[in-house]
């Protein structure tokens, strides 16, 4: 966390200087709403807080500013990021509608008076917009691909078909898997016929998880009073994507006929709200969380109903670190289900355990565990999992106990759950549990290199298979290059086989991934020591006793280590 705040600080004053640094190529006469010291800083701190995503805040300070845009026309679009990211669309429309009467308009202004009058159903003047946008020569591929998609489902006429399919043919082909769903979804708006081949065709597509689009394909069915073809879609999806958090909830749904969120292909708003939902998860998994939370908001402006769309809310704000702005949204989608009720204790958990608030998050996931009206394999396996990283491993033991008698080898969760106990069982002291557990994991699924290196390093700390542990190190250290835990683990195996010169240069090299590390620290020092160089060998024994994650059992042996050396 405070690398990431570190990075933070650096970026902001990039950003800083780069701001300063564009106004002194403005003309003196451009600088008259600067001239006081207040202006100034209202401009910087709302720019600053606007890209750390921090939107109330940041709509606070740029608000002041109004009339800034006719001079530093970057401005407006800062100013419409603020007000859309916080909530204030009604705030944007107008102010968009102000920017197009002084002929200030950009790309952000055109597409939000649009989406409004998209909303309103204003379908002929939301196309003027979007067509407007487009023909800007937007910034980006992905901000011409959004203008006109939206431009083709303003102009859908019920009556022409064939001429709306051609219209979507001429989309950008570098967005392929973008024009397959909105191919599926034209079909759908349209009642087709090919509708169900289309979703059946794009869902099994083995190169990308589509999964999200058989919910879908069932909502559709649904509302084609086709329920039992829809509940089929749904369990058959579910085999091969059982996390799928939105398939879980419409599952539920369906079999107690609650609808706690709607979609429509047939509605316009609704399509087009997923298209600019694809555009957001887009730019959340390239973190660019200022402009994926913009066209989310857009999204949820189309169809405010559809809370699915908070979750990747809710993750950009986990993912720069808004822990309080994350749990107000999770804590909302807990109402809209039970799959949602848990999804969302899971994510507040682990926000607590973040903050050190082990005890509190191990309440809060013990309830909703408890409250869930029907456990199933998954769950149980999540809760065991948070329970044995919690180290709680007892109980731990016992859930994960439960799951393993309920499946076999087959089943996809059988490596995770034997390797989850068998740590578990180590842990607690059992070992010969632990061992049985780790080796039916890799017998399952040998190449899981981090299971290798557990079982591995455990032979070495207890003095047995140190050659059978070298040997299935090396294999992990060609799984996964480079991971300083496996390295570290290769170093031992190599300093307990008295190959010293070759163990320091691996413990060495895991310092360097690994520098407040204390274990590894520790055995670089006796690799030195082993090597020749006792006083580097004091001196990294010195840094890991003065480090706070040392454990008091180190500590001792550090302490005697300082005085007697190997």
């Amino acid at each position: 966390m405070y690398i990431f705040k570190k990075l933070l600080k650096t970026i902001d004053l990039i950003l800083f200087v780069i701001i300063f640094l564009s106004f002194s190529t403005l003309q003196a006469k451009n600088l008259d709403k600067f001239n006081k010291a207040d202006n100034i800083s209202n401009y910087f701190s709302g720019i600053l807080l606007l890209n750390q995503s921090k939107f109330n805040d940041s709509y606070k300070y740029l608000k002041k500013l109004d009339g800034l845009e006719k001079n530093h026309l970057a401005y407006s679009s800062k100013f419409l990021y603020s007000l859309i990211n916080s909530g204030n669309f009604n705030q944007a429309f107008l102010y968009s509608k102000k920017l197009e009467r002084e002929n200030l308009d950009t790309f952000e202004s055109d597409l939000i008076i649009g989406i409004y009058q998209f909303k309103n159903s204003k379908f002929e003047i939301s196309s003027k917009y979007f067509l407007k946008a487009f023909n800007r020569n937007p910034r980006s591929l992905l901000e011409s691909y959004i203008a006109k998609s939206l431009f083709i489902w303003s102009n859908l006429n019920i009556k022409e078909f064939e001429k709306a399919k051609l219209s979507l043919s001429e989309l950008d082909d570098r967005f392929e898997n973008l024009k397959k769903i909105q191919n599926a979804f034209l079909h759908c708006f349209y009642n087709s016929d090919r509708t169900d081949l289309l979703f059946n065709k794009l869902t099994s597509d083995q190169n990308t998880d589509f999964s999200r689009y058989n919910y879908f394909q069932a909502k559709y069915l649904e509302k084609n009073n086709e329920i039992d073809k829809a509940k089929q879609i749904i369990r058959n999806s579910l085999k091969k994507y059982p996390r799928n958090l939105l398939l879980n909830q419409y599952k539920i749904d369906l079999k107690n006929s609650e609808n706690n969120f709607d979609f429509d292909c047939k509605r316009k708003q609704h399509v087009a709200a997923e298209i600019l939902y694809i555009t957001a998860n887009a730019l959340s998994s390239q973190s660019v969380y200022l402009l994926s939370n913009f066209y989310l908001n857009l999204s949820k402006f189309l169809n405010k109903d559809f809370h699915p769309f908070d979750s990747l809310m809710a993750e950009n704000l986990y993912k720069i670190e808004d822990f309080s702005g994350a749990k107000k949204i999770y804590k909302k989608l807990s109402y809209n289900g039970s799959a949602f009720m848990w999804y969302s204790s899971k994510q507040i958990s682990r926000m607590m355990i973040l903050e050190e608030n082990k005890e509190e998050s191990l309440k809060l996931l013990s309830k909703s565990f408890n409250d869930l009206p029907s456990k199933g394999i998954y769950e149980i396996f999540d809760y065991a999992e948070f329970l044995k990283n919690n180290e709680e491993f007892k109980e731990s033991i016992e859930w994960y106990s439960l799951i393993l008698k309920k499946i076999n080898k087959k089943h996809p969760l059988f490596s995770e759950v034997t390797d989850g106990r068998g740590i578990a069982y180590e842990r607690v002291g059992k070992w010969e549990e632990a061992e049985e557990d780790l080796l039916a994991s890799l017998e399952v699924s040998p190449n899981q290199a981090y299971v290798i290196n557990y079982l591995a390093y455990s032979w070495i700390e207890k003095g047995i298979k140190i050659k059978k542990s070298l040997e299935m190190l090396e294999k992990a250290n060609q799984l996964k290059s480079n991971d300083p835990y496996i390295i570290d683990s290769l170093g031992w195996a190599l300093f307990k086989l008295e190959r010293y010169k070759e163990s320091k240069e691996y413990l060495q090299l895991a310092v360097r991934l690994m520098p407040e590390d204390p274990i590894v620290n520790d055995h670089y020092g006796d690799a030195l020591w082993k090597n020749g160089k006792e006083i580097q060998a004091r001196y990294y024994w010195k840094y890991v006793l003065g480090l706070e994650k040392t454990e008091k059992d180190l500590k001792e042996k550090l302490k005697s280590k300082l005085i007697k050396g190997l």
